[in-house]
């Protein structure tokens, strides 16, 4: 269990195996954190329409509908949304995607990791803030 500011956490990714495997290691290290899915930008953005405001956001890139990058694009535009972290959550490791997710306001990017040990030390970094919010 890790000590964590965070309430509340978003996944927005629209492949459930990878859904799953985060919310079970999140959980694992704060059991008391809320944690919320998205399947897609759209699914999210309506979920924060209809009131959702998580402390932070993971954000896959690839998805159908509105895929990662429309999503925060359209996020920094919903004034009393956009100061909510956003961090990068994809299977990508194209500088151009770094340097296009900064452009629009991300706060972190991950390549998502092979192992349940990376992800879970990935998660507590964040989450204990010993990694710093850059890209």
């Amino acid at each position: 269990m890790v000590s964590c500011k965070y309430s509340s956490v978003l996944l927005i990714d629209d492949d459930i195996d990878d859904r799953m495997i985060f919310g079970d290691v999140l959980k694992e290290l704060v059991p008391d954190i809320i944690y919320n899915e998205a399947i897609n930008g759209e699914d999210a953005l309506a979920k924060l329409e209809a009131g959702l405001v998580p402390d932070l956001i993971f954000l896959d890139l690839n998805m159908p509908r509105v895929d990662g990058k429309q999503f925060l694009a359209e996020l920094r535009q919903i004034g009393h949304l956009r100061h909510i972290p956003v961090i990068i959550y994809t299977t990508s490791s194209h500088e151009s995607d770094k340097k296009e997710t900064r452009a629009l306001g991300a706060s972190y990017f991950i390549t998502k990791p092979n192992s349940l040990h990376e992800l879970n030390q990935l998660l507590k970094g964040i989450l204990e803030h010993t990694i710093q919010y850059s890209l």
